[in-house]
């Protein structure tokens, strides 16, 4: 039997707590959600402004943009504890105590990368990278004469939506190396293409520390991990299909529909990456 959510009152408004999305769902009218996304972590709970007219976060502009108050909720461990039990595998009384940053952020990540010193790692093709964001790189473990992946080498092939990279890697040379957009009629036969999280990320005590912030901050939002791994994708799902067909064709060279389809929405904004 599906649990009966518990609720919260804002304002007059009852809002269902889901602590599986760790949202908050008007009860009369689901659709209406306020996000954790669009709170602020206080030391006891999150704080938010809100819209008592539109019983959501005011929008920037217009009538009600300055019609808001500040509110304040509970942590999801108080709001919910059967839930947050449920979410991460523990029994209601190890839970007991426990603080939202205890239960939702991998303490033993935390330890490692705090304590330890331990830089995080990335699996590309094989090869171990660490995270090193004091160098601005991906450092190729046990492999000194390779130049790595330099962060601001590929800003241009970053993807907004969803905080990714996806770039062409050599992986004999254990680097990055950008395509030829101008002239390439082929697939790279040394190249693939890999996709991985972008630095804070993978790294967000290391981001913090870089952009000057508490080393804790926002730790609930994108926790510590140890370890990722980097997914090689096809080249025809990549932003080169239609780079090579425009190629060929400015070439006068016949376009094969074999083996070239064209790229995703998420990826056509990598076009922007290539040097043309």
């Amino acid at each position: 039997m599906k649990r009966e959510l518990p609720v919260i009152t804002i304002e007059g408004t009852e809002f269902m707590v889901d602590v599986n999305a760790f949202k908050l769902h008007e009860k009369d009218n689901p659709e209406n959600v306020i996000s954790f996304e669009d709170m602020r972590d206080v030391d006891d709970g999150y704080v938010f402004s809100y819209s008592p007219g539109r019983r959501n976060i005011p929008p920037l502009f217009g009538r009600d943009s300055n019609r808001s108050i500040t509110v304040k909720i509970p942590e999801w461990v108080a709001l919910d504890p059967v839930g947050m039990a449920e979410k991460y595998g523990l029994t209601p009384e190890k839970l007991q105590g426990k603080t939202d940053f205890d239960v939702m952020v991998d303490q033993e990540a935390l330890n490692r990368r705090i304590n330890e010193g331990m830089l995080p790692t990335v699996r590309i093709a094989d090869h171990i990278f660490y995270v090193d964001l004091r160098m601005n790189m991906l450092r190729p473990k046990d492999d000194f004469a390779s130049n790595g992946i330099v962060f601001s080498e590929i800003e241009s092939y970053n993807l907004e939506i969803t905080d990714e990279y996806l770039i062409p890697y050599n992986p004999l040379t254990h680097e990055f190396q950008d395509i030829d957009c101008e002239r390439i009629t082929e697939y790279p036969k040394d190249l693939i293409a890999v996709r991985f999280p972008c630095e804070w990320v993978l790294d967000p005590i290391g981001w913090n520390r870089c952009s000057g912030m508490d080393e804790l901050c926002d730790l609930k939002y994108i926790g510590p991990q140890s370890h990722f791994n980097a997914e090689t994708i096809p080249w025809e799902k990549t932003f080169l299909c239609d780079i090579i067909k425009e190629n060929r064709l400015q070439q006068g060279k016949q376009v094969e529909d074999k083996g070239i389809q064209p790229d995703s929405d998420e990826e056509q904004q990598l076009k922007k990456g290539c040097k043309r």
